[in-house]
């Protein structure tokens, strides 16, 4: 005869061991290429932060302009800086932006869309209107005209992005949960007596943590775009700082007899975004709770 406990278990959603699914992340050549781009970009960002190397702001001018050498692996700019040095700064700083911008996101997105789509009712009516509302506005243009009514830095530049993301992680989280309400597992477990909120963060939110990975994943190089975007308009991180996108925009003028000033922070925000995307992928396979397969 079954014991009460037994009676009580609730049945969850089949899945793999942990470990398992993590390895399943390397499973394809895409997901290895995604993480080595990232280890490469995030090294390069750690360079910089840790103030190895020159100092990206340190202007020379009797070397201004020079091409790529053993002194300056990516030449210098126009007015004599590293590029490299600035390059790897770039990075640091586009990764922060994108790391606090998409983390604000996905918390608040996730627990608006869990609970209005978990309880339903004039909740999520009301998360309903936030999101239309703001997805009525193109991205870009409503981080630029958030960030140009902030105090310029990085942290407003951060703060604006976080908001263009917020209704695209509630309407993800949303979704499944619509689904996810109705399950065997779940129903079972509120006919033992579990309330809801422990309902919804012990078997529902688990079983959309692949999708909401391979949001932030794909926010995250989003994010990275944006800022530069932003940076190239002239609203992003201000300088001295170096911007990825500023670089491009000081570049335009002297692609001319000075292309390594394009091309290297052109080719930092390729692989930055490039990895993230491939990155995203592996991680799918390994979070997904049939272990990744279609």
């Amino acid at each position: 005869m079954s014991s009460a406990a037994e009676m009580h278990e609730v049945p969850e959603v089949p899945a793999t061991r942990a470990s398992g699914r993590w390895l399943n992340a390397f499973r394809t050549p895409g997901g290895v290429v995604g993480v080595i781009l990232m280890a490469l970009v995030g090294a390069l960002a750690v360079y910089a932060a840790a103030g190895f190397g020159p100092d990206p702001a340190a202007q020379d001018v009797g070397e201004a302009l020079q091409g790529p050498s053993g002194n300056h692996w990516f030449g210098t700019d126009q007015f004599g800086r590293d590029i490299f040095a600035r390059v790897c700064s770039g990075l640091a700083n586009s990764l922060r932006v994108a790391a606090v911008s998409v983390s604000v996101a996905a918390v608040g997105g996730v627990l608006l869309g869990i609970v209005a789509g978990y309880y339903q009712g004039v909740l999520d009516r009301v998360v309903g209107v936030i999101t239309n509302v703001l997805f009525a506005f193109p991205s870009l243009l409503l981080a630029l005209a958030l960030a140009a009514t902030l105090h310029r830095s990085w942290l407003t530049v951060a703060v604006a992005i976080a908001v263009v993301y917020l209704p695209i992680f509630a309407r993800v989280a949303r979704g499944p949960v619509l689904t996810l309400r109705s399950a065997d597992y779940v129903l079972a477990a509120t006919a033992i007596g579990r309330s809801r909120l422990s309902t919804l963060f012990a078997h529902v939110l688990p079983n959309i943590l692949g999708i909401l990975v391979v949001q932030v994943t794909l926010s995250l190089s989003w994010a990275i775009l944006t800022e530069a975007a932003l940076s190239f308009l002239g609203f992003g991180t201000p300088p001295p700082a170096a911007s990825l996108g500023g670089m491009v925009y000081a570049a335009q003028t002297l692609v001319s007899v000075a292309p390594w000033m394009l091309y290297a922070p052109g080719a930092a925000l390729i692989v930055a975004v490039v990895g993230l995307n491939l990155l995203g992928d592996g991680l799918r396979a390994a979070l997904d709770p049939r272990g990744g397969t279609p």
